[in-house]
């Protein structure tokens, strides 16, 4: 006989994690399941710092949803007592016509977000770590800062166990199956039958739903961290925001102040295509060099020795924006976490958002542009 729960959740990664602590905090039996012993260094949810901003280029739907985010890391901060948030402020960089500095003034008006406009000399003057060209200009936000992600899935997780979910670690699950009302799933240990079933296994997904071809891709990047090689003061968060930069038209990379392993950077997107089982782990020489060239010209003393890196996947949607949605054939399960590179900031909010849809069948969140288009049969 299998054992019964509420709710499975599949991926205790960022999504994954959150769903349980939110789903379990409301009373539900709930059961997670992991290949791997999260927070490990295999998916997207690792590298010590992930970006939370605002001011969301992206699209303005994502505002009320990260506004939530704040509130409720906030909130596990406070029942954790661990620090899991940094306010340094935030800077959207690029050409004023451009998609990064367009999308974020778009999200700050629309919203009425705190925020200034700022020229190249400007952003010069105030954060000399960043260097600007002229042609550029700067959305400031003040409520930017950084999430430390493997404490933040470590707490959701322990607190998810505090409030009474089972949570299960190195256990892959090899198949799933469902019929009306009912979700069956069959691990390498054994099997488990819940009402709701959530698939949040980010760049493992399509392997769990191979009769769908949802068009995902999987996209390796790299996280660098250099040594200041000038002025390393300046690189300190007290003087160094969260950024995001579009240096070139629809060519984008972030960064971090220095919190004592480096100043951290990373392209977003352009990564090559792979897969889970296939993805090339080792630090290549010629990419390093691609991304000093880019230091090199907006941040010069950042141009250190490289101190270390770490390759993570983004799973990507084909536009980009997250994948929230119920099978077409099963709506007792909710496929969830496939997030594009940008969803970690979220996932205190999306979380809160999968117990909302799996309890009371409904949420006060938008989410239609996270639907996705499923092909009629």
């Amino acid at each position: 006989m299998s054992e019964k729960y509420d709710v499975i959740i599949v991926g205790l990664g960022a999504m994954g994690s959150a769903a349980c602590y939110h789903l379990a905090r409301r009373g539900k039996k709930v059961l997670g399941l992991d290949r791997f012993s999260p927070p490990h260094t295999l998916g997207s949810s690792h590298g010590q710092t992930r970006i939370i901003r605002e001011a969301y280029f992206e699209h303005p739907v994502y505002v009320p949803l990260v506004q939530h985010a704040y509130e409720l890391w906030a909130d596990l901060e406070r029942e954790s007592g661990r620090r899991l948030f940094v306010q340094t402020g935030g800077l959207m960089i690029g050409r004023p016509e451009g998609v990064v500095v367009g999308g974020a003034k778009q999200s700050a008006v629309e919203h009425r977000l705190q925020h200034e406009i700022l020229s190249a000399a400007e952003v010069r003057r105030r954060f000399p770590a960043l260097q600007p060209t002229d042609d550029m200009v700067a959305v400031w936000e003040p409520r930017a800062g950084i999430l430390f992600p493997e404490a933040c899935v470590e707490t959701h997780l322990a607190h998810a166990k505090r409030h009474g979910a089972d949570i299960h670690v190195n256990e892959a699950v090899t198949r799933w199956e469902a019929d009306a009302g009912t979700a069956r799933v069959v691990t390498s240990r054994g099997q488990f039958q819940a009402s709701r079933l959530v698939l949040a296994c980010g760049s493992w997904v399509t392997a769990l739903l191979p009769d769908l071809s949802i068009p995902l891709t999987i996209e390796r990047q790299v996280l660098y961290w250099f040594e200041a090689k000038r002025a390393p003061e300046n690189f300190h968060s007290d003087r160094c925001p969260i950024y995001l930069w579009e240096h070139e038209p629809e060519r984008f990379f972030y960064g971090f102040p220095d919190l004592g392993e480096g100043v951290k950077v990373a392209g977003h997107h352009e990564g090559r295509v792979t897969s889970p089982e296939a993805i090339d782990r080792e630090i290549h020489a010629d990419e390093t060099e691609a991304m000093r060239r880019i230091i090199r010209k907006l941040m010069p003393d950042a141009d250190g020795p490289l101190r270390s890196a770490v390759v993570c996947m983004y799973t990507n949607t084909p536009d980009h924006h997250f994948l929230i949605d119920s099978h077409p054939r099963y709506p007792q399960v909710l496929i969830a976490s496939p997030c594009s590179g940008h969803g970690f900031k979220f996932s205190s909010a999306i979380g809160s958002v999968l117990a909302d849809l799996l309890t009371e069948g409904k949420t006060r969140f938008e989410l239609s542009l996270f639907r996705h288009r499923w092909p009629v049969s």
